[in-house]
């Protein structure tokens, strides 16, 4: 390509390098001059199952590999707090006599275990005896296309290495190029932190183990490790290994790799595997473990052997570019669904992790807002592709063998807020993950109800889970605080993850074979959950604020009470939803009628001294006024009971809450934040915390003299909670389009929170309720050519600003509307 002949747009420049083209200010391009030396600067690559984090480096590559379904444990048994539910007499014989202490103690007699954890599969390292001076280093991650390279010269000869995840081929495949013939030489190691066998058999390096069949937080003494050990950690690990011959159980994996050479010579010893003198070499690697689902044992040897075996050898047989335009295509169907433009930029072509640093300091970069957006629709699309087995704390991505909160499912908000962008841009299929994952819980949380909760229909879920399906309320059996261990609700949000899906996808046919049920379900609890208040209103007890909790005048600091707000608002959407797919189905007259009776009678949102939207049944202070967690405001976001327009002095209060506990926050409480004040159709506030967002973070463990830490975006755009949990890049990714666009069953409605910033701009792909997809452009914060689209045919009342306009469409309909 000739860059002189190359037209300049909106001051963006094209360079060359190395033959790769680098879009000045890249949409889709993470790039960095450096090898990452910490996991969050590292690039991630994935297919939905197998995991790769790729550190890049030319001596020494580290690239660790995860699979979604190895996890510790087994199959739970749900059952095993069979008379829990026998303490809740005492617990609200307490809380009628507003003994808050005695209740708080109580509530830990209705806890179980904790969940499983998601483990690290290993590591490979790529280690190169090619020495010398390195110059022109390049790295990068297009998301675009789900590849990433690494480019670097030693002595004039260009090195370059290419990196991706295939899902059609379920291989990842890893090339190794150098512009000198013969110049190729390296050898590669394998370790995992699990109990591990290595070898290599006729050229195919094998790399064998199992997962921990118990969670343990002291499975190794020093926290959790990186998945690279070094010599002494190594060591301690061939004790274990000794020690634990006899452990039979647990979810076993393994790995293969082989090596497909154009010219040179493959070698291997016992436990590596290399080329000598090749000038290109192509590397597929194939993972795979025994999980059969969550309701079978996994100790079962063979499985994942033969599984890793039948992938490697398909593969194998294929050529690299034919593996990776099957590859391309496969990924390019979702990715190109949706195309954002911000309009003009002056930023600055910088390495990615220079450009956070610039953009913290409060200059433009529209770019890095569309590339943040882009890289949480790729994030999703790499790591949820597995039915029920939805992205976890981490996605995919876990180098950790203790990972922060187990690298589990925290259905609390964190499961919940990975999935808010699925059908808003345009990745429902990536919602299949956690909606097969809903069903499972649903099996299990028909025990928990009974047992835990006295509830006979319906099923629940708490808290916790793993991919075992756990639903029980944690705590090790009384051992851990309420304020996050004793919360049945997760079951009433996640049921409302159903209805989105369906009221995006109109797919009626799963409303009434799968998801209906499930609804149901969800609903049955809470209906049978509720108890009457001093008032004749319905309210939980006991209740929790998840996370929060309340001082009283007397100075106690607690959780428990009843009637809590989040309760009662998460109750409410599950029922609003569920009577609205009865009624959508034409099915349960009387149970839509059972619903509607006591969704009258639930206690009222109440507005308190400060106006605000409390918190809790009385006007308490907050231990923590400026808390992480605003599960109250569930009804304005992910709910949509409480609006603007339809309930404007909640909208007010909600507001007020979200003024008090000001912008500081987690990363995925920014995320949630952003959303809300979306709702609440501020979008300069909306703006102002995605900014802070994007705030740039260190890595973990980076020692600087001025360190830069808190809830943000670390150098390879990960969130920060911190550590890293990936539901924050998913919020703000989420929160981009619902600044654009917000819908319900009856109407869309355009730029309800469109923030200055953002005065021009087109998008394509968005989705809205009713099965619509909308394209369109705008300038000066007006929308200039909108087209609606239809999936299934039905009709809209399309809003801007006062401007209305009913739409009615067929099947694959489009109309084009000019304002």
């Amino acid at each position: 390509m000739n860059v002189k002949n190359i037209k300049k747009t909106f001051f963006i420049i094209l360079l060359t390098f190395y033959g790769t083209t680098i879009l000045a200010q890249s949409k889709h391009i993470l790039w960095y001059k450096q090898p990452a030396e910490f996991f969050e600067e590292s690039l991630v690559l994935g297919n939905g199952k197998m995991g790769a984090t790729v550190f890049g480096g030319v001596n020494s590559d580290k690239i660790y590999l995860n699979d979604i379904t190895l996890w510790s444990g087994e199959p739970v048994d749900a059952n095993m707090n069979t008379f829990a539910y026998q303490n809740l007499k005492a617990i609200r014989e307490a809380l009628n006599k507003e003994d808050y202490k005695l209740a708080e103690e109580l509530n830990k007699k209705i806890q179980g275990k904790n969940s499983e954890s998601y483990a690290p599969l290993g590591t490979l390292e790529i280690t190169n005896s090619n020495t010398g001076k390195v110059s022109n280093y390049y790295r990068e991650l297009d998301i675009s296309n789900a590849v990433s390279k690494v480019i670097y010269e030693i002595d004039d000869v260009k090195y370059t290495r290419e990196y991706f995840v295939s899902a059609p081929d379920q291989i990842m495949i890893i090339k190794l190029t150098s512009s000198k013939k013969g110049a190729l030489n390296f050898e590669i190691n394998p370790s995992s932190l699990l109990t591990s066998t290595f070898e290599v058999k006729n050229n195919v390096l094998a790399m064998n183990g199992v997962a921990p069949i118990h969670e343990n937080p002291g499975y190794f003494k020093s926290g959790y490790l990186p998945a690279f050990p070094t010599e002494t950690q190594k060591a301690e690990m061939e004790k274990e290994a000794l020690k634990e011959k006899s452990i039979i159980k647990g979810t076993r994996y393994t790995s293969l790799l082989k090596i497909k050479n154009t010219d040179g010579t493959v070698t291997s010893s016992n436990k590596t595997i290399g080329v000598k003198n090749a000038t290109e070499a192509v590397i597929y690697v194939s993972i795979a473990t025994s999980f059969k689902g969550f309701k079978e044992n996994p100790s079962v040897d063979g499985v994942a052997d033969a599984i890793a075996k039948k992938n490697l050898n398909k593969a194998f047989s294929k050529s690299f570019d034919e593996i990776k335009k099957a590859h391309l295509v496969d990924y390019q169907k979702f990715f190109n669904r949706v195309d954002l433009n911000l309009g003009k930029t002056t930023a600055p072509d910088l390495p990615t992790d220079e450009r956070l640093l610039r953009y913290a300091d409060g200059k433009e970069d529209k770019n890095l807002e569309i590339l943040y957006f882009n890289y949480g629709r790729y994030l999703l699309i790499s790591s949820s592709r597995t039915l029920g087995v939805p992205a976890n704390l981490q996605g995919l991505w876990n180098p950790y063998l203790n990972p922060p909160w187990s690298s589990n499912y925290t259905m609390n908000i964190n499961l919940e807020e990975n999935y808010w962008l699925a059908e808003n841009t345009n990745l429902s299929e990536m919602h299949e993950s956690l909606l097969s994952f809903i069903k499972n819980l649903s099996v299990t949380g028909k025990t928990t109800a009974r047992t835990f909760y006295g509830v006979n229909e319906g099923w629940a879920a708490a808290h916790n889970s793993d991919i075992w399906a756990m639903t029980n309320p944690v705590g090790q059996f009384g051992k851990e605080d309420p304020m996050w261990a004793c919360w049945p609700m997760a079951g009433a949000w996640l049921s409302t993850h159903i209805w989105e899906h369906y009221v995006f996808t109109q797919d009626k046919t799963y409303l009434k074979n799968e998801g209906y049920p499930l609804m149901k379900g969800a609903a049955q609890f809470c209906l049978n959950w509720l108890v009457v208040d001093s008032k004749g209103n319905l309210i939980t007890a006991p209740s929790t604020s998840p996370e929060n909790q309340y001082k009283l005048a007397n100075g106690f600091v607690g959780a428990t009470m009843y009637g809590g707000t989040a309760d009662l608002a998460m109750i409410r959407e599950c029922l609003e939803k569920t009577a609205q797919a009865a009624k959508v189905l034409n099915i349960d007259a009387d149970f839509r009628a059972e619903i509607e009776k006591d969704l009258a009678k639930l206690h009222p949102y109440q507005i308190g001294k400060k106006g605000n939207l409390q918190e809790w049944y009385f006007d308490w202070e907050d231990n923590d006024p400026k808390h992480r967690h605003q599960s109250h405001l569930f009804g304005l976001f992910p709910g949509n009971h409480i609006t603007p327009e339809k309930t404007p002095d909640l909208a007010e209060a909600s507001r007020k809450t979200l003024e008090i506990k000001g912008d500081e926050t987690t990363g995925w409480s920014k995320g949630w934040r952003i959303n809300l004040w979306a709702r609440l159709w501020d979008g300069n506030r909306a703006y102002k915390m995605f900014r802070e967002l994007l705030r740039y973070v260190d890595p973990d463990g980076k020692k600087t003299e001025k360190p830069r830490r808190g809830g943000g975006t670390y150098p390879n755009l990960f969130d920060a909670h911190p550590p890293f949990q990936i539901d924050g890049n998913f919020g703000g990714a989420a929160a981009v389009a619902e600044m654009l666009v917000q819908s319900d069953e009856n109407e869309i409605r355009l730029f309800p929170a469109l923030p200055d910033a953002w005065s021009e701009g087109s998008v394509k792909g968005i989705c809205a309720r009713g099965g619509f997809e909308i394209e369109m452009n705008w300038n000066n914060k007006k929308p200039e050519k909108v087209i609606v689209s239809s999936k299934n045919g039905g009709k809209t009342i399309l809003i801007f600003g006062e401007k209305k306009q009913e739409i009615l469409l067929k099947k694959g309909e489009s109309i084009e509307i000019k304002f």
